[in-house]
């Protein structure tokens, strides 16, 4: 409990120790192609994608604009209908 203190205060006080424990979400798929590099560091598999993009009631991955993993660990898809202007998109590396 004391280490889970320590680094809430830590983080919220320090750049540097908010960037060191704080997650980002990742781009794993982006305009119908897997990210097979972001994939490969985030430890998730092309099959874990479609099964998210199959979840959302997507038939192909050409239809899908974007896959990003959450802090959470969820995914998160955007099909190329709901994309619009794009800015839930921004802070996502």
């Amino acid at each position: 409990m004391t280490l889970q203190f320590v680094t809430a205060w830590g983080s919220v006080r320090f750049r540097g120790v908010h960037r060191l424990v704080k997650a980002e979400p990742t781009l794993l798929l982006h305009e119908g192609r897997l990210l097979h590099e972001a994939m490969r560091r985030q430890r998730v598999t092309p099959d874990e994608v479609r099964q998210a993009i199959r979840a959302q009631g997507t038939g192909a991955l050409e239809l899908v604009h974007a896959v990003v993993l959450e802090t959470d660990g969820s995914f998160s898809v955007v099909s190329r209908s709901q994309y619009g202007s794009g800015s839930a998109m921004d802070g996502v590396p």
